[in-house]
């Protein structure tokens, strides 16, 4: 059996803002996985995979040196979350089903 539990946080100001940034930071480099997956398949007709995005994100951290205040692991879930919106993509393309591409994210659509 399995058993959840959810703590609720009350974050200080300070606290808010670094959260916020997080946010915000993961929500850009979402959105840069997403183009530069779009944009390598119309160049080049490859596709890129969860590693090939996961090993250029310390090239990222050097173009864009907000993401230096951001957990590794947590960069690297953004990859997955990229990775894991193309699978489903895939899965109901083949699968006869409203296939629905994976989207970028506005300012109030990207929240954990």
């Amino acid at each position: 059996m399995r058993k959840t539990f959810k703590y609720r946080l009350y974050p200080t100001k300070q606290q808010k803002t670094l959260l916020n940034k997080t946010l915000e930071s993961c929500r850009f480099l979402y959105n840069e996985f997403l183009e530069e997956r779009n944009q390598i398949y119309n160049t080049y007709k490859f596709s890129l995979n969860y590693y090939d995005q996961q090993n250029h994100i310390p090239t990222l951290k050097k173009e864009f040196p907000e993401l230096n205040f951001v957990h590794s692991q947590v960069l690297r879930d953004v990859a997955k979350r990229v990775d894991l919106a193309y699978q489903a993509f895939f899965r109901r393309l083949k699968a006869g089903e409203k296939p629905g591409f994976p989207r970028f994210r506005g300012k109030d659509r990207y929240d954990s």
